[in-house]
């Protein structure tokens, strides 16, 4: 009997659910008074085209999707599935075998990859505003950026396996290189090979090309890239990408 009644709630608990995810209710929007679709169903299907980069060159989250990524990056499941990122990026390190040569290489990307900007964001609703470049600067010179725990944990055990760690941000380099430096150490990112930021000579390129020619580079220096890690898929596409990439999730902004 007792098993039957469990049995029974879980499918009534089943039918709630799938009822929830898709309905459709409608709200007025702030943005012209207009009628927005909400639907969980959609949100969560936006979100899976977005981290698979299904969907390229958006510029705001969907308005009837603001809530949803709200809860994502602050309601656990954002830093449950960076958790289960790492995991799978550590057992892979695990069984990488090192060379004595000094020369094997990983890269990590500054931004929500290394350095978190969720309180930033949390005052763009999370990815609702267009991207603000001034406030963005005012931001990231301040140098309060708080690590990513798994990542941070991720580094150091690339720095205790021996490999030479090349942190590749987009930031510019005249601008953001001393207070990028100060938050990374007051992080506690120590014993990183090099911090590459984005010199005058590549201005105005996109993320892809930008970052494929600092990966080139480390190449023709002579180092492997066994890993690549990157919460956008400019990160982590293009040439010399390394042996392997992963990407972390972020549904706020896109970077082409």
């Amino acid at each position: 009997m007792k098993n039957q009644r469990e049995t029974l709630m879980c499918s009534l608990l089943f039918v709630v659910l799938t009822m929830v995810m898709n309905t459709k209710v409608y709200a007025h929007s702030q943005y012209g008074g207009r009628l927005v679709e909400l639907s969980l169903s959609y949100c969560l299907s936006w979100r899976l085209a977005e981290e698979t980069g299904n969907i390229q060159g958006w510029r705001t989250v969907p308005i009837q999707c603001l809530l949803d990524v709200e809860v994502y990056m602050l309601g656990g499941q954002y830093a449950s599935d960076l958790n289960l990122i790492v995991d799978q990026i550590s057992s892979y390190v695990d069984e990488i075998i090192m060379s004595d040569d000094g020369l094997d290489a990983w890269i990590l990307d500054v931004d929500d990859t290394c350095l978190s900007n969720i309180f930033y964001y949390k005052g763009k609703r999370f990815g609702g505003d267009p991207y603000d470049p001034q406030a963005f600067k005012e931001w990231a010179s301040r140098g309060i950026c708080r690590a990513i725990p798994p990542i941070l944990r991720l580094f150091q055990k690339l720095i205790d396996r021996g490999f030479k760690v090349f942190l590749i941000s987009g930031r510019d380099e005249t601008t953001f290189e001393q207070p990028t430096l100060h938050n990374l150490h007051f992080q506690g990112f120590f014993g990183f090979e090099r911090l590459i930021l984005r010199s005058e000579a590549y201005k105005g390129q996109s993320g892809i090309v930008y970052k494929s020619e600092m990966r080139r580079k480390l190449v023709e220096e002579g180092y492997r890239i066994w890993g690549n890690v990157g919460d956008q898929w400019s990160d982590l596409r293009g040439q010399f990408v390394g042996n392997r990439t992963f990407k972390l999730p972020n549904p706020m902004y896109f970077v082409p």
